[in-house]
């Protein structure tokens, strides 16, 4: 199976159903198909060939999707940019994927003088957004009045997209994605769950990560209505549920929170709902309960994974939430999949202990693009190893404890200390510096800042913020900033990042 197939389905078997509906605009599967087939033509025409790279900064809406399954069409890779990073964040990937034709929607226009600058190889710049097209780049409709050209059909192992993801090294990592690796896991998530079929799917999770286009597939397979959703906010999200009667969506655990906790959730009627499928963090028993008075007639569904596992290697199902132990888990290798605790020779630990979780299967990546020792790195003797540290029960449960390589997940977003120290250290002020993710009500884990300053400096954490901001997104830029005279020190001279955490977690439990 391969990323076009399904509008080709949707063509032959329902061609007049509603493909994707975003804002006022509806799209048939014949007109999708019409669009996506023009779209490739004028890729081709702008000199995009096999293999090429085609980047794509957007946030959801109809016209991601159809560049998405139009690169595919032509032949070509897509190269999908996070919609939160900074114009220096998205100049590397764009440099080092080597793109040189770039897409991009009304949101990021002030972007683009910026981008042309820091990005010399990056030929043409088509704008796909609804304003007016400025000076310099290339509309849309200009593509879309090429001629049409026949599906190359790419699949396999051809590459179906470089999805760039955050370094312990503090240097973004482009990972090759194959249409193989990425419907592996699609085809076992829907024979897993036993998703819904028909109707309409939300899509809410930023398309740009591989959670959100994973799960756009999984919408188009089971012959629903898209509804793309640019950006999240709690009222908009419900009053679309309740619009479109969405079967299902994909949200992070805060989302979930802002929704059950929204003042006006008893005045939309959610009952569509039929699955709600959520990722980068177990949810409580609280947050649970409040969450099945939402949503009644709702399935839960939680996926463990990452961008190196298309993305999902561990499914936790609706029945499981019932049992409270069990809910503290991220469920048991998915039918894709297998699944080991490993200590640091990579040797199988008991059931219980406590070691590296590890994966192995199809769904694994084909490696990190231009980075041949960091892909031996993570992948050995074909296990993909996902620097998190848990254990798995009797009954192959298995449970995350800490973090390997000290990544904070903030809001649904992956955030690498590595890279936000890289910044922080850059400050005038700053001797020393250490990040760490600490526990929020809001974000579930917010980014916190642990600096030396210099003799004499000062520093406050607004403008910490400001200083981060310039070089990385803001969801990556310390929330909150505590100034010590020194760092914990293990013997061989490393900061004791356990010991500060400790500490942050009891200051903040006395005030």
């Amino acid at each position: 199976m391969y990323l076009t197939q399904p509008l080709h389905r949707a063509m032959r078997q329902s061609p007049d159903i509603p493909f994707t509906v975003y804002d006022k605009r509806t799209y048939t599967a014949r007109e999708t198909y019409d669009a996506v087939s023009r779209i490739a033509g004028g890729l081709i025409g702008l000199g995009v060939r096999k293999d090429d790279r085609v980047g794509l900064l957007s946030l959801n809406t109809d016209r991601f999707c159809q560049i998405a399954l139009a690169t595919a069409w032509a032949d070509a890779a897509i190269v999908p940019l996070n919609t939160r990073w900074s114009v220096t964040e998205h100049a590397y990937a764009l440099d080092d994927a080597g793109v040189t034709v770039l897409f991009i929607d009304d949101a990021f226009l002030p972007m683009v003088a910026a981008l042309r600058a820091k990005t010399p190889g990056l030929r043409t710049i088509v704008h796909c957004g609804d304003s007016s097209t400025p000076d310099g780049l290339v509309p849309l409709a200009e593509l879309l009045a090429a001629e049409p050209v026949e599906d190359v059909h790419r699949q396999g192992d051809a590459m179906a997209g470089i999805f760039y993801t955050g370094g312990t090294t503090g240097v973004a990592k482009g990972v090759m994605i194959g249409h193989r690796q990425l419907f592996t896991t699609v085809m076992g998530t829907l024979l897993q769950a036993k998703l819904p079929c028909g109707g309409t799917s939300i899509l809410i999770a930023p398309a740009f990560h591989l959670a959100g286009f994973a799960f756009w597939i999984v919408g188009m397979l089971t012959d629903m209505t898209t509804v793309p959703i640019p950006m999240f906010d709690p009222t908009g999200l419900m009053r679309a549920i309740e619009q479109h009667r969405a079967k299902q969506a994909m949200l992070v655990p805060t989302m979930i929170q802002a929704i059950v906790d929204h003042p006006d959730v008893g005045d939309h009627d959610l009952s569509s709902l039929e699955l709600l499928l959520y990722g980068a963090s177990p949810i409580s028993g609280a947050l649970l309960t409040r969450a099945r008075a939402a949503f009644p007639a709702t399935r839960f569904l939680q996926v463990y994974g990452m961008t190196e596992l298309s993305p999902s290697t561990t499914i936790l199902l609706d029945e499981d939430h019932d049992d409270p132990v069990l809910r503290r888990s991220v469920g048991r290798a998915a039918l894709c999949a297998m699944v080991r605790i490993v200590d640091d020779k990579d040797a199988e630990v008991p059931l219980g202990a406590v070691g590296e979780i590890v994966a192995a299967g199809d769904h694994v990546m084909q490696g990190y693009w231009k980075k041949p020792a960091e892909t031996e790195a993570a992948i050995r003797d074909g296990w993909m190893h996902t620097g998190d540290c848990g254990y798995m029960d009797e009954r192959g449960y298995v449970y995350i404890v800490d973090r390997l390589k000290d990544m904070i997940v903030s809001g649904g977003e992956n955030v690498y200390s590595t890279e936000v120290e890289n910044v922080i250290a850059k400050h005038p002020t700053v001797a020393q510096a250490a990040v760490i993710g600490l526990p929020d009500d809001k974000w579930g884990e917010r980014v916190h800042a642990v600096v030396a300053l210099m003799p004499g400096a000062t520093l406050t954490v607004e403008e910490l913020q400001d200083f981060c901001k310039q070089e990385i997104a803001g969801y990556k830029c310390p929330r909150s900033l505590e100034i010590v005279e020194r760092f914990p020190m293990s013997a061989a001279g490393k900061i004791l990042k356990r010991e500060l955490r400790a500490s942050a977690i009891g200051q903040s439990k006395r005030r």
